[in-house]
């Protein structure tokens, strides 16, 4: 399932954006100003990335250049009002894949991201590693060494959005927002019972990689060098 990540601060456009989208049965995800979106861009989650260039805190151009600073190649479709040459240029030399000008018809937006995710699927990952585990990206599974586990969505997640981020600490209030969503009512005991059935699972693999929780700050994995 391609996971979408939209970035647009007019709450109606972006409502219909999510609709769209959702509609095809891929996974969307909504953020209204440029430094949220940067932010939710950084966890390497998404598939590819609708982003505004009007946007509040940081427009779109900063955006997705600092992803590209960052090493971080997902596919950004840019947004704007403007038809002018001169910012489509700007777009596409500040890392974007492709520039559409508002309004637009949905069943171009649709064929413009078919489009994005064909020209990912030679660099997309199939798994991540970090110390001596695999994370199957597809069958959702857990490997070390000869024995591997299923996981339930919600452990999926979660270890993706670590492993995806294995230098920093991943604050429980990011981890509820992206697992569970802004809507949800889940708290802090919700990710702290999940994390408990995830250390169990690396004890059952036998793997050496351990959660590490950081005082009122968050989680991240940590592996013996």
């Amino acid at each position: 399932m391609l996971r979408v990540l939209i970035v647009e601060d007019e709450v109606r456009l972006a409502e219909a954006l999510g609709q769209i989208i959702t509609e095809q049965k891929y996974q969307a995800e909504v953020v209204y100003d440029g430094e949220t979106g940067l932010d939710y861009a950084r966890s390497g989650q998404y598939d590819l990335i609708i982003l505004d260039v009007m946007l509040p805190k940081r427009n779109g151009f900063e955006v997705v250049r600092k992803l590209r600073e960052e090493k971080i190649a997902t596919p950004v479709l840019l947004l704007t009002a403007r038809d002018e040459v001169s910012d489509k240029v700007r777009g596409l030399d500040c890392g974007a894949d492709d520039y559409m000008t508002k309004p637009f018809a949905p069943e171009e937006l649709l064929a413009r991201l078919r489009a994005l995710s064909r020209r990912q699927g030679d660099v997309v990952l199939e798994e991540l590693t970090f110390g001596d585990l695999k994370l199957n990206l597809s069958a959702y599974s857990l490997s070390c060494g000869t024995r591997s586990v299923h996981l339930g969505y919600k452990e999926f997640e979660i270890l993706r959005l670590l492993m995806s981020n294995p230098q920093m600490v991943m604050p429980k209030e990011s981890i509820l927002t992206r697992v569970w969503g802004t809507e949800s009512d889940a708290e802090d005991n919700n990710v702290e019972a999940y994390m408990s059935f995830l250390r169990k699972k690396f004890h059952y693999l036998g793997s050496k990689v351990t959660i590490g929780t950081v005082r009122k700050v968050g989680y991240r994995l940590e592996a013996p060098l």
